[in-house]
């Protein structure tokens, strides 16, 4: 305001009192710094804005993170990577724009066009009233428009990770459908995916078009009547009301206001549609919400604290939809012993493996992991599939022992078995393998994830099955690595229905009907 009052008092002072030009030079420097301090004002703005959604999508991030936290890796067994990764990335970075530019203009869009109404109501009422009887229709159509482009954004973000995981799918299986001719048609199912993903897209840009297109017209027909008021009235033409006391710095100051007055409005719809992304985002990661209840621990009386064993007491856990996978364990463990975890499928080996590493939370019952709680006590992990990355042995090896050095790497690969096989490559430790270890046969990469246990601090080493899916070779071989990790003094608990896995536990424990009983 402060501008534009300036520039039309010039304009005034040179055409109408025809000051002297030596008189103008203050008021030309003020007008210089309004300029100036307008520029610096936008830029702080801006760069507030950025900051303050820098901070609200890390901390999105942060609660993201704590959910799939407490999810475990139990609940999180059937969500696409694909689709976390669309909401790690794509739905956080939809509240981008809400909330640096969306929100800030809402409140500009509110005061700035009130404080300039002021200004012209002061000016001359019949112009101020042109502005309020338009300013109204625009947030009224923007409103009507904004219902329709919610309910888009949101159908936009579920088909971005629809397409996402259906693309990760295919891409995964790739092998598989080439083998059984299928590779045509799981094409087409991507390029119907991808249209579908193009046609939601598209309909959210015609509606960010639709709203702004809206704004532009309303505003140009209240800029233009304005302008022909203020024309007529300057030439005389009409009389009515305050008119006949405009002048040529009045009318031009309220001219000049006119478009500043749209402005924040023009800003607040060209942001309307960074608002609809971010909701149809909030939506979809504020459902997650719904998935927590009921994944706090459960206030289980306290156990007594004993550093020399493990132990379980009245263990109860029941899946959602399923009946209770385990009922009433109780269960102690000696440190250093070896326990085979042994009985027929499904019948909660698994399960309890999964509620002492923390993976999955009791209804109820107690468990002390030497001392502590699951969760607080270093263990080490080897499942069915061992998680290799693309990367170097030394890669893999340090996933769970950052700070491990050549000899110590060396000794734990010598003693699962895999020193001669690493004498014989090019690279060494630095040989590469692929994604899922691909370049070693499965007995291999599942010694290679072995040796990981061997670098591990931890006292404790739960195996799931640890033989699955491999050949007779294979299994003697990781049974054999596993007899001299059962040597080095650690606790292990092996879920297997292997007969020499059992042959080498200290103590076998059966599951019967979702209870416990030494064999």
């Amino acid at each position: 305001m402060a501008q534009m009052g300036l520039i039309a008092w010039l304009v005034h002072a040179l055409l109408v009192t025809q000051v002297a030009y030596f008189e103008l030079l203050w008021p030309g420097v003020a007008l210089g710094l309004a300029i100036v301090l307008r520029s610096l004002a936008q830029a702080a703005q801006e760069r507030c804005g950025q900051h303050a959604s820098a901070q609200v999508r890390q901390l999105a991030r942060v609660q993201l993170a704590a959910h799939w936290d407490a999810l475990g890796p139990v609940r999180m067994a059937d969500r696409s990577s694909a689709t976390l990764t669309n909401q790690w990335v794509e739905q956080v970075e939809a509240l981008d724009g809400y909330y640096a530019r969306y929100l800030p203009q809402q409140w500009l869009a509110l005061l700035s066009p009130l404080l300039i109404l002021l200004l012209v109501f002061w000016l001359d009422w019949l112009a101020a009233l042109f502005l309020l009887l338009a300013a109204p229709l625009i947030p009224l159509f923007m409103a009507l428009i904004g219902m329709s482009a919610e309910k888009v954004s949101q159908q936009h973000v579920l088909e971005a990770g629809r397409l996402a995981g259906h693309f990760l799918d295919r891409v995964r299986s790739l092998t598989s459908l080439q083998l059984f001719g299928q590779a045509g048609a799981a094409t087409e199912s991507v390029q119907a995916a991808a249209e579908r993903y193009r046609a939601v897209t598209m309909r959210t840009l015609r509606i960010a078009f639709l709203s702004s297109a809206v704004l532009e017209f309303f505003a140009s027909v209240a800029i233009a009547v304005a302008a022909m008021y203020i024309g007529f009235g300057l030439l005389g033409y009409i009389q009515y009301g305050p008119a006949a006391e405009l002048s040529l710095f009045s009318g031009l100051f309220i001219l000049l206001l006119a478009p500043e007055f749209f402005q924040p409005l023009r800003s607040l719809a060209q942001s309307y549609h960074d608002r609809a992304a971010a909701l149809g985002a909030a939506d979809s990661l504020a459902a997650l919400e719904h998935e927590s209840v009921g994944l706090a621990p459960s206030q289980a009386p306290e156990i007594r604290a004993d550093a020399s064993c493990l132990r379980v007491r009245n263990l109860t856990l029941t899946y959602p939809g399923r009946g209770p996978t385990l009922a009433n364990f109780t269960l102690t463990i000696n440190r250093g012993q070896v326990v085979a975890l042994i009985g027929a499928s499904g019948s909660g080996k698994s399960s309890l493996l999964h509620c002492l590493a923390g993976f999955a939370q009791p209804n109820a019952g107690s468990i002390s992991l030497f001392g502590k709680v699951p969760g607080q006590q270093p263990f080490a992990w080897l499942g069915q599939r061992p998680f290799l990355i693309q990367g170097t042995w030394a890669d893999n090896l340090r996933l769970t022992a950052l700070q491990a050095d050549e000899p110590s790497m060396m000794r734990a690969l010598e003693a699962v078995g895999l020193g001669p096989l690493l004498a014989a490559q090019p690279q060494g430790l630095n040989t590469a393998l692929g994604e899922g270890g691909r370049g070693l046969s499965g007995g291999q990469a599942q010694r290679l994830a072995l040796a990981r246990v061997w670098l591990s601090d931890a006292d404790l080493v739960l195996l799931d099955e640890p033989t699955a899916s491999l050949d007779e070779q294979s299994e003697a071989e990781v049974i054999e690595a596993l007899r001299g990790l059962a040597a080095s003094g650690k606790t292990l608990i092996i879920a297997t229905h292997h007969p020499a896995l059992m042959a080498l536990a200290d103590r076998r424990v059966e599951l019967v009907r979702r209870r416990l009983s030494d064999v």
